[in-house]
C-alpha cells in the first residue's frame, strides 16, 4: 500500500483520510510474474474519487485512462512512541471497525 504510506508522509494526512484517499493502479503491462507487455503499456485505473481534470490530464500525456476495479483494502495501527498514542484506521473498502480501550 505504497499509495497510503505517500498520503501519511509526503502529503501529512493522517492514517485514517491517508487510506481513504482515492487510489490509481496501472494495469496491462510487464508484471513480477514474467508476463509480457500488453500491447501499448497498459492501462491507469483510477478511483471515482480522482478528479477528471487529472484524468484528463494522464490522457493529454499519452496514457489510456479507464475506472473501476478493486484498489485493494487497508487497516492500520499507527504507534506514536514519543507521545504514548497509538492511532487506528480502517478505509470504507474493508468491512472493518478501527477501535480501542
Amino acid at each position: 500500500h505504497v499509495q497510503v504510506l505517500m498520503n501519511w508522509i509526503d502529503f501529512g494526512m493522517n492514517i485514517q483520510i491517508a487510506g481513504d484517499a482515492a487510489r490509481v493502479r496501472h494495469d496491462g503491462s510487464a508484471s513480477p510474474t514474467g508476463e509480457a507487455e500488453s500491447e501499448g503499456g497498459g492501462q491507469v485505473m483510477t478511483e471515482t474519487g480522482i478528479p477528471h481534470a487529472t484524468r484528463q490530464a494522464l490522457q493529454a500525456m499519452g496514457h489510456q485512462v479507464g475506472s473501476g476495479g478493486s484498489f485493494g483494502g487497508y487497516q492500520g495501527i499507527l504507534i506514536d512512541w514519543e507521545r504514548g498514542v497509538l492511532q487506528g484506521a480502517t478505509e470504507a473498502r474493508k468491512d472493518g471497525a478501527a477501535l480501542g480501550y
